[in-house]
């Protein structure tokens, strides 16, 4: 219907074997990751958590990119929406990844711990909430939303290739309004569970959107560096044009002070309210490396990308724009590391391999996925009713 102005071939080549050395890289880290889990179980468990939101967290970015881009009938994002829409429709893989977390409630979470309970009334008083079995409906009931949002929206995405049925762009825009609501609701409830819970004296109510703030950030990030190597293999370079990369450039650089206004937003109203119990979550972050931690994420997650992109010809130049992606990517890992881990090392940073080789194993298998899947479908949708209008853009 609309192949007359897409020079661009839509497949990812079949002889590229991205999927196979990524599911290597996975295997190897992986088996890694086992053998700590034996040496060293508390550790493991903790590296894993981390590992675990840092790539869920993407995936759900990339979720919520796709329902917005339905229900405001976006044409900017029409030739590079195929890429989150693929990241998000494996969240049902990362789903199976959070089984070993259950497993490891009992090192994670000191709600689980019964003595804990018995001398600790405040934590006590959270149990209807905060207790295993209800804990586990929680994330059952996340996963299956998130799952299926992200299932239904990539089949019918790639339906509308095959058949050019515009019809299915009306259903895309019905399963996302409600999606949306639910999407929201659901990140929020599971940024208590697997983060704030982790202290379970200490609450804040601007959490759940302090997480989703990083996880939209990182989003932006991760979906510029994914359409930056796909150009250097010379795919899509008609198709997703430098003014696409540049509209997504331009929300990468509002969504870095949207969510440099969250993170300090929720510091300031601690540190100004000064109540016990809430400044100690933030005492434990600001000692020692934790401290230094702190800094590097207000300076690199806020300041370099804002003082840098801020020159409208910033937002245009790639190189810029790619460092800046990559930037957020290590720092998005490291403030995540900084949530979870002064629970475990208390005082002051203590990195472990681990660490990396968790991260190492569950990045290559959720890029495995990503590349595994992309191939088997177009790398844009041909048949949008919207291409024309995001094609003809200047």
């Amino acid at each position: 219907m609309h192949h007359a102005k897409l020079i661009d071939s839509l497949t990812y080549p079949e002889t590229a074997n991205t999927h196979k050395l990524l599911f290597g890289i996975a295997a190897f880290a992986g088996i890694l990751s086992i053998v700590g889990l034996f040496t060293d179980t508390e550790q493991f468990f903790f590296s894993y958590l981390t590992s675990f939101v840092f790539i869920a967290s993407i995936a759900l970015g990339c979720l919520f990119f796709v329902m917005i881009h339905y229900i405001t009938r976006s044409e900017y994002g029409v030739t590079l929406r195929r890429i989150p829409e693929t990241y998000a429709s494996n969240i049902i893989y990362i789903a199976v990844l959070f089984i070993p977390i259950l497993f490891g409630m009992q090192y994670l979470y000191p709600w689980t711990d019964e003595v804990l309970l018995a001398n600790d009334q405040l934590i006590a008083d959270k149990t209807p909430y905060l207790n295993t079995t209800f804990f586990i409906i929680r994330n059952i009931i996340y996963f299956a939303v998130w799952s299926f949002l992200g299932y239904k929206l990539f089949k019918n995405a790639t339906t509308l290739d095959e058949t050019g049925d515009w019809g299915i762009d009306t259903a895309q825009r019905k399963i996302s309004a409600p999606g949306l609501f639910i999407f929201g609701f659901t990140v929020a409830f599971a940024s208590f569970d697997w983060l704030m819970s982790l202290d379970p004296a200490w609450f804040s109510t601007m959490f759940g959107v302090y997480l989703f703030a990083m996880s939209f950030q990182v989003f932006f990030a991760v979906v510029i560096l994914t359409v930056l190597y796909l150009r250097s293999k010379g795919l899509l370079t008609n198709t997703i044009k430098n003014v696409h990369l540049k509209d997504i450039a331009l929300l990468f650089f509002g969504f870095t002070v949207f969510y440099a206004y969250i993170a300090f937003g929720q510091y300031f109203l601690i540190y100004y309210a000064n109540f016990p119990k809430s400044i100690l979550w933030y005492y434990d972050r600001l000692a020692e490396g934790y401290g230094t931690i702190a800094w590097m994420l207000l300076i690199g997650k806020f300041v370099i990308p804002f003082l840098v992109m801020l020159p409208a010809a910033a937002k245009s130049n790639m190189k810029i724009v790619g460092s800046m992606a990559v930037l957020i990517i290590a720092l998005h890992f490291v403030e995540i590391y900084w949530i979870v881990m002064p629970l475990l090392h208390k005082g002051d940073v203590s990195l472990h391999w681990l660490d990396f080789a968790i991260l190492i194993s569950l990045s290559a298998l959720f890029l495995g996925l990503f590349f595994n899947k992309f191939r088997k479908h177009n790398m844009v949708s041909n048949n949008d009713p919207k291409l024309q209008a995001s094609l003809s853009k200047h």
